[in-house]
């Protein structure tokens, strides 16, 4: 008899936490999963019986929701929200019927998204052509596959509406909308990847484009494959030790400031996971911090190596660094001849910064630690030229 009730008391102990589980997921409203969510901080995933449902935090208030995307399959659903949705998520929600098969995109970033998870041909429209890299979107722009719709700031209204577009890709900003593309009735996605805090936090929202695209499986193989040898990379400079992290310094002043990224900035990240010493990793925040160029030489006057981004169609050189503004010259990484530099208008660096971090990450620990990468081919950063 002792053995029975103890039986029962182990059975019950197993049952409760189900039934724990299962009321919770009834408290949200018919929620039958709530989706793992690893690095990203932006956005959320819920699954209802009959759709899906995103909600994307706003980057500037945390604590508020911005958008909820209820994604109802179109093949098997109406464009209604499905009644199990609580109100709170229905008070601000766009709904969307996925697979999305027609969509304007503004960026470049999120154009080379959308052709890594293999749905270039889903693509109507995109903004600023000349600011993409991939030969394919390009070819397509070129032949009208793919229409070209200006700039993102105030693009060609008509064309998008004549396009039949079913979602428009945005990046949101701070107090400012979309203008009349609000007006049209083509759901916008608001992007916000690029305010996430770690590298692997952008490319995890790869599985909600995964999600719309309805590529779910693509998505996530794309983003835990790079999880994975993201991690392995930043593993084998975790054991070196603080003397031989190499200080750097990154980009220049625009004007009379110099934007100095915050210790909780992805950039900043991804040079702490090279094995290097950022000199201004006391700064707090995970955006960029504006110094003069008096505060900067003062700390950084010394560091051993300075890497930093331009965009032209010439090579970006020493000397028209010096040019540039010459007090330049007295840092040690200039004297040294130690600057590296990548030229976003030819390298495939703002496209992979989202999905393949792990390739930026191996071209800084080459830079810092070519021991550790012998014969890695940079993509991206290369000495700065005479």
């Amino acid at each position: 008899m002792k053995r029975t009730y103890l039986l029962l008391a182990l059975i019950i102990l197993l049952v409760l936490p189900s039934c724990r589980n299962r009321s919770s997921a009834g408290d949200q409203g018919g929620v039958l999963k709530v989706d793992s969510v690893y690095y990203a901080h932006g956005f959320t995933i819920k699954y209802y019986k009959d759709c899906e449902v995103v909600s994307i935090r706003d980057p500037w208030d945390t604590l508020r929701i911005r958008k909820n995307y209820v994604l109802v399959d179109k093949n098997k659903h109406s464009s209604r929200i499905p009644a199990d949705v609580p109100q709170d998520v229905r008070d601000n929600a766009i709904v969307i019927p996925v697979p999305v098969e027609r969509a304007v995109i503004y960026t470049s970033v999120h154009s080379a998204m959308a052709e890594q998870l293999g749905c270039i041909d889903r693509i109507c429209g995109v903004c600023e052509p000349e600011y993409i890299i991939s030969p394919e979107i390009l070819a397509r722009v070129a032949d009208g596959r793919i229409a070209d719709l200006g700039m993102s700031t105030s693009p060609n209204i008509e064309k998008i509406i004549d396009l039949d577009a079913e979602m428009i890709i945005a990046s949101p900003f701070e107090n400012s909308g979309y203008g009349n593309a609000e007006k049209i009735g083509v759901p916008i996605v608001e992007a916000a990847d690029y305010m996430e805090g770690h590298p692997l936090g952008r490319t995890e929202w790869v599985r909600f484009y995964g999600l719309l695209f309805g590529c779910r499986d693509r998505a996530d193989s794309l983003f835990f494959e790079t999880c994975s040898k993201y991690d392995s990379l930043k593993a084998m400079v975790a054991g070196i030790s603080e003397e031989d992290k190499p200080s750097v310094i990154m980009e220049r002043k625009y004007g009379a400031l110099w934007g100095v990224p915050g210790a909780g900035s992805y950039v900043t990240i991804f040079h702490t996971d090279a094995g290097a010493n950022y000199i201004f990793k006391d700064l707090a925040g995970t955006s960029s911090v504006q110094l003069s160029f008096e505060e900067v030489f003062e700390r950084a006057a010394d560091a051993d190596f300075w890497l930093l981004k331009y965009g032209t169609k010439k090579p970006y050189t020493y000397s028209d660094l010096r040019s540039e503004y010459k007090p330049y010259s007295n840092f040690a990484a200039f004297r040294n001849h130690r600057i590296y530099t990548c030229n976003t208008l030819v390298t495939t660096y703002y496209d992979d910064i989202t999905i393949h971090p792990d390739r930026i990450l191996a071209d800084l620990m080459y830079i810092y630690h070519p021991d550790v990468l012998p014969g890695h081919q940079p993509r991206y950063y290369f000495p700065m030229e005479e």
